[in-house]
C-alpha cells in the first residue's frame, strides 16, 4: 500500500500517505494508554499527566523538505522527515521519563531507531526533553507497514518552559534579542531546579510511606 502511494505521488495521495501515519499514532497511543493503566493498576501510580499527538500537514512537510535540501516527494518525506507523526508525553517527574522510555522501547514490535537525551545534555537554549525515534508496525488488511514516529517525553516544568519559549520566538519571528535568550535560558535552569526539588520531595514521601 505504501509503495503504491509513493509510486503515484500526486496531490491527493498526500492524504492517503498521512492516513498511514494516523494509523501509526493510533497504534502507539493505544499501547501507551495500556502501559499507563497497567502501571496504575499494579503500582497504584499514574506516571503520565497527559498525552498530546499530532501529524504534520503536507505544507509543513514540504517546507521541511525544502529546508533540508530535498525535492518535494512522498518518498523523500518518508525517508528524511522523521517527525511526521509525533506524540508528546508529559510526566510528573524526570524519573518517570526514563521509566516510561524503557517500557515503550520494550513493547513487542516497536523498534528504537534513535534516542536523543536533551535532559542529560540540554540544547544551548536550555531546552530539555527525551526524544525517541521509533519504528511502529501498522497492521493493514493485507500487510504490515513500518513507519517512523517520534515520541517526546518531558516533565510539566519542561513542557511549560518549551511552550512559552516557542510562543516568544513566534512573536519575534525567531529573532529574539540576546538579553531575552539569556533570560529564557535562566528560566530553563529554574525549571530544571524545580524538577529536581520536586523529585527529591517525592522520593522522601515514598520512603516515608514505606
Amino acid at each position: 500500500m505504501l509503495n503504491e502511494i509513493l509510486a503515484r505521488d500526486s496531490s491527493y495521495d498526500w492524504e492517503d500517505f498521512l492516513l498511514l501515519y494516523k494509523f501509526a499514532l493510533a497504534e502507539m497511543n493505544t499501547k501507551i494508554t495500556i502501559l499507563n493503566e497497567e502501571f496504575q493498576l499494579i503500582h497504584a501510580y499514574n506516571p503520565i499527566e497527559h498525552i498530546k499527538s499530532r501529524i504534520k500537514t503536507p505544507e509543513s512537510i514540504k517546507d521541511k523538505l525544502i529546508r533540508k535540501g530535498y525535492d518535494i516527494s512522498l518518498e523523500n518525506a518518508r525517508d528524511h522527515i522523521y517527525d511526521i507523526a509525533g506524540i508528546r508525553i508529559i510526566t510528573s517527574f524526570t524519573s518517570d521519563i526514563y521509566r516510561l522510555s524503557d517500557l515503550i522501547c520494550s513493547i513487542k514490535g516497536i523498534r528504537l531507531i534513535e534516542a536523543k537525551d536533551y535532559i542529560k545534555s540540554p540544547k544551548p537554549n536550555g531546552y530539555r526533553s527525551l526524544h525517541l525515534l521509533l519504528e511502529v508496525p501498522v497492521f493493514l488488511s493485507d500487510r504490515v507497514e513500518y513507519l517512523k514516529l517520534e515520541v517526546q517525553l518531558r516533565t510539566i516544568a519542561m513542557d511549560f518552559w518549551a511552550s512559552l519559549e516557542h510562543k516568544i520566538y513566534y512573536k519575534f519571528e525567531k529573532t529574539v534579542p540576546s538579553y531575552l535568550t539569556e533570560q529564557l535560558k535562566d528560566c530553563a535552569e529554574l525549571a530544571n531546579y524545580l524538577d529536581e526539588k520536586m523529585l527529591s520531595i517525592n522520593e522522601e514521601i515514598r520512603k516515608f510511606r514505606q
